[in-house]
């Protein structure tokens, strides 16, 4: 289990914007090992089971150039849990 506190920020693109929030290199250890270790999946990414504030859901985890991850929030997720783009939040992963 990994445990990150981080502000979830807003990306927009072409087609509309996303929220994610960044594991940093040094958290991301457990995550990168993980994936060493497993079937590769599209774009690198790593199947995950997230939690913030009693809300879970699974997703994936996609790699960073610096070594970090990023977690997409879905916006189901964010209504249930409360939180927003700014807003600092604590999310719990396990590693599918």
């Amino acid at each position: 289990m990994t445990t990150v506190t981080a502000t979830i920020w807003l990306w927009s693109g072409g087609q509309g914007s996303w929220h994610f929030l960044t594991i940093p290199e040094d958290q991301a250890v457990e995550i990168r090992a993980h994936s060493f270790g497993s079937e590769r999946r599209g774009f690198g990414s790593v199947r995950v089971a997230a939690s913030i504030d009693g809300v879970t859901w699974r997703t994936s985890v996609f790699p960073q150039k610096d070594g970090g991850y990023i977690l997409p929030i879905k916006a189901a997720v964010r209504r249930r849990s409360g939180v927003a783009a700014g807003d600092i939040v604590t999310v719990a992963l396990e590693l599918l």
